[in-house]
């Protein structure tokens, strides 16, 4: 794999990443568990509990790191059982480092077990479970119950997309709010932000708005069920005078379509009301609920005309083990 030049720091004395390394007395570094364009995140040994996940992002970008300090002041506090838990934050020369809970896997991690080693698709009930799950973390982001400077706000986390789904065994959790918007109203100016392929219509014009997250959900949505984006690669320049074409969602079943528009709708007001109104739909399109599992908390999917009692269309998913290097592929695309 190459490393982004972007990743290591330049700042003299750095903090040198290896295998046994410790950031701080008593972590101590196993593997990377995965590299974008301003992180590493590595596995790591921790003092008083099991393993954590470890976010290095380089200082030298200060733009980066206020941000992600504001961030992560933000949603410390947060508890919510679908976004993943951040421990801590501190820095060693160079980085910010970022403790947090350790997955077992990414969505996109599985989606790729299942096609290059499976041979067959994620099942539409597995990725629903995953999903609403990931709906229910976002209505909680979104809903305007988050004080921000003496103001009650809520959060467009940006960056809704299957590697920023963290797999839990059958708990699915959202994560990298480095991008988050706050939102006092239903939309708010912003810089062009997040992976492009995912993102919102609007967001290319410099709006977020309450609608946006929603959007990148049902892309999320179609990539993963299809193996394939619902529309061509973005041009780099867009104007404010772009107009991004009107969502293909061949790729999938009669039924699921009508949502899926409705979802990937270019006018932000058009789209559902929240993102569980949207996987209610999808749920109701292929004739699916979802169920909580008596005494245990526990979310399962099941046949929608089959009795309580009856076989569940969920069945808990084996995750795909570390390699050697103790790193899962990053195809870019989805």
């Amino acid at each position: 794999m190459t490393i982004p030049p972007n990743i290591r720091s330049t700042t003299p004395g750095a903090f040198a990443f290896a295998v046994g390394a410790q950031p701080s007395p008593g972590y101590r570094l196993r593997r990377v568990r995965g590299r974008g364009g301003f992180a590493e995140v590595w596995e790591a040994e921790s003092p008083t509990g099991p393993p954590v996940a470890l976010k290095f992002m380089p200082t030298s970008n200060t733009s980066t790191t206020a941000r992600e300090l504001r961030s992560v002041k933000s949603f410390q506090s947060m508890e919510h059982p679908y976004l993943v838990k951040t421990h801590d934050v501190w820095s060693v020369p160079g980085y910010l480092v970022v403790n947090m809970e350790l997955a077992e896997a990414t969505l996109l991690d599985l989606m790729h077990l299942y096609r290059d080693d499976l041979g067959q698709e994620l099942e539409p009930a597995t990725l629903c479970l995953y999903l609403w799950q990931i709906a229910e973390a976002l209505d909680f982001l979104n809903d305007r119950r988050h004080v921000r400077d003496g103001r009650r706000v809520g959060f467009q986390h940006g960056d809704v997309k299957p590697n920023n789904i963290l797999l839990f065994g059958d708990t699915a959790k959202l994560t990298d709010h480095g991008l988050a918007s706050p939102m006092f109203g239903p939309s708010t100016p912003c810089a062009r932000q997040g992976t492009r392929e995912y993102a919102a219509p609007e967001v290319f014009l410099g709006t977020i708005t309450d609608w946006s997250d929603q959007f990148s959900l049902a892309v999320t949505y179609y990539a993963i069920r299809t193996g394939a984006f619902p529309y061509p690669p973005p041009v780099q320049d867009m104007s404010l005078s772009s107009v991004r074409p009107f969502a293909d969602v061949s790729g999938v079943t009669e039924s699921e379509r009508a949502p899926l528009r409705r979802a990937l709708s270019v006018v932000p007001q058009h789209r559902f009301p929240n993102c569980c109104d949207f996987m209610s739909a999808l749920l109701a399109a292929l004739d699916l609920r979802v169920e909580c599992v008596v005494g245990t908390g526990r979310l399962k999917v099941v046949r929608d005309a089959a009795p309580k009692s009856g076989p569940s269309a969920y069945r808990k998913i084996a995750l795909p083990p570390l390699s050697q290097s103790g790193t899962f592929r990053r195809p870019s695309n989805p």
